[in-house]
């Protein structure tokens, strides 16, 4: 086809910048339009961790400890800033700050979302890992409240494949790779009612543990 070796380093260049323009406009939607801090994050190239770390115990899924966080409010040239020094790097959400996150296996979470819009209730974003668990957007304080909320429904003692993160957590965002494993997705995408509202979690926990349950039996 007449390529030339510069020609396929020139297409190769082409396709990274592309990449990396694709990474700081989501940044940038994060922070200037969801009100979400973004954080650089590793990523895992043939199992092993960028952070340098050969026994890292997350590779491609944890912040890089010498990368500042772009803050919620940013553009987007404080992301172009971001990533220009950190190229490649993974998006990530740091979790407990806009909201929280309940944690169930894929599956049971199309079902559980499919029920909750047929029911009316608020819902958050919603977003898909590659290893197949789906994450719920819920208002922050959720982690802390869910042993009394699972409690008080009746759940606490079921064994529900179902979890929540709070601060100190962080996810990662689409369209970055998880862990080397493929691409977080959205299964519902943020909107400017919902990114910056997300639903308390005691409105959509009767549904994801009833769904979860009836998943696992």
């Amino acid at each position: 086809m007449g390529f030339t070796i510069g020609g396929i380093r020139e297409m190769r260049s082409g396709a990274r910048r592309r990449v990396r323009a694709t990474e700081c406009t989501a940044v940038a939607e994060y922070t200037g339009l969801w009100g979400w801090d973004v954080v650089p994050g590793a990523r895992a190239v043939s199992g092993r961790c960028s952070c340098g770390d050969p026994v890292c115990a997350t590779p491609g899924a944890h912040p890089l400890s010498f990368a500042e966080p772009v803050p919620a409010g940013a553009g987007l040239d404080d992301a172009a800033k971001a990533w220009s020094e950190h190229p490649g790097a993974a998006l990530l959400l740091p979790v407990g700050r806009a909201f929280d996150v309940i944690e169930v296996a894929e599956a049971a979470g199309r079902r559980a979302l499919v029920r909750l819009e047929r029911m009316g209730l608020p819902l958050g974003p919603v977003c898909a890992t590659p290893t197949g668990r789906a994450r719920f957007f819920v208002a922050p304080g959720a982690a802390a409240e869910l042993p009394r909320l699972l409690y008080r429904m009746g759940w606490d003692d079921a064994g529900l494949d179902l979890h929540c993160l709070g601060p100190g957590s962080y996810v990662t965002a689409p369209p970055s790779d998880l862990g080397g494993l493929g691409p977080v997705r959205w299964l519902r995408p943020p909107t400017l009612d919902t990114a910056g509202a997300p639903p308390q979690a005691r409105l959509l926990l009767g549904t994801l543990a009833y769904i979860c349950h009836r998943t696992h039996f």
